[in-house]
C-alpha cells in the first residue's frame, strides 16, 4: 500500500494505492459525503481485488484531505476527480471509475468525458430519503458506459426495487443499508453480505477484460 498527493483545481487529494502483482484494470473509489474512503465496502475491496488482477486507488477528494466536514457541491467534487484523473491513468492501465453515495455520483457524471473503461456505483443515492421525486437516475443513465450498481435492499436512498430500467447491472445486498450494514436479526451475518460485494465486483471487472 502506498499513498501519493494529487494537487487539482479544488485543492490536494489524496490516492491510497492497493496494487495487484499482475494488473490489468485499475479500480479508483472515491468516497461519500459522508464518510472516508475506511468504508466497509472500499476497504473490503482494496482488500480482495488485487489478487484478481485489479490494482485499487482509494481517492479521498480534497475537502477530505483538508479536514473539512462537509462536502462541497457536485461540480467541486467532479473537478477534484478530473484533476486526480491522469495520476489514475499513470500506469497505462484502463481504468474503472466508482464511488459510493456522492463518489458513484461523481463516477457516473464524469465517465465518459475521462475516457473510463467502466462505472462502479457503490450505494448510489437515487434520490433523498423520503423524496423520491427528487430522483438522480439521469446521472446513473447518463455514464456511458459499463455500469454495476451495488445497492443495499433497505438503502433510504433508493431500494433496488426503485430504480429504473436501463442499460446497467444491479446486484442487492440483502438487508444492507446505505453503508451495507445489516441488522443482527438478518438471515446473512455482515461479513457475508461485504462478501456478497466483493464476490460481484471480481465477477464484473472479470469479465471487463
Amino acid at each position: 500500500m502506498t499513498t501519493e498527493t494529487v494537487e487539482t483545481d479544488a485543492g490536494t487529494a489524496r490516492i491510497t494505492w492497493h496494487e495487484a502483482g499482475r494488473a490489468r484494470l485499475v479500480l479508483a473509489v472515491g468516497h461519500g459525503a459522508g464518510g472516508g474512503i475506511e468504508a466497509r465496502d472500499l476497504k473490503a475491496l482494496a482488500d480482495v481485488l488485487p489478487a484478481h488482477g485489479v490494482t485499487v486507488a482509494r481517492v479521498e477528494q480534497p475537502w477530505r484531505v483538508a479536514g473539512k466536514k462537509l462536502a462541497p457541491a457536485p461540480k467541486t467534487l467532479d473537478a477534484g476527480w478530473r484533476g486526480v484523473w491522469p495520476a489514475l491513468t499513470a500506469p497505462g492501465l484502463p481504468v474503472v471509475s466508482g464511488g459510493r453515495s456522492a463518489g458513484a455520483r461523481v463516477a457516473c457524471r464524469t465517465a465518459t468525458e475521462l475516457g473510463a473503461r467502466a462505472v462502479l456505483a457503490l450505494s448510489f443515492p437515487l434520490h433523498p430519503p423520503g423524496k423520491p421525486e427528487k430522483s438522480r437516475a439521469e446521472e446513473l443513465l447518463g455514464s456511458g458506459v459499463p455500469t454495476l450498481v451495488v445497492q443495499g435492499g433497505n438503502d433510504p436512498f433508493g431500494r433496488p426495487r426503485e430504480f429504473p430500467e436501463g442499460a446497467y447491472e444491479l446486484v442487492e445486498i440483502p438487508y444492507g443499508d446505505h453503508g451495507f450494514a445489516v441488522p443482527k436479526r438478518a438471515e446473512i451475518t455482515q461479513d457475508e453480505a461485504v462478501a456478497v460485494i466483493t464476490d460481484a465486483v471480481v465477477g464484473w471487472t472479470g469479465s471487463l477484460g
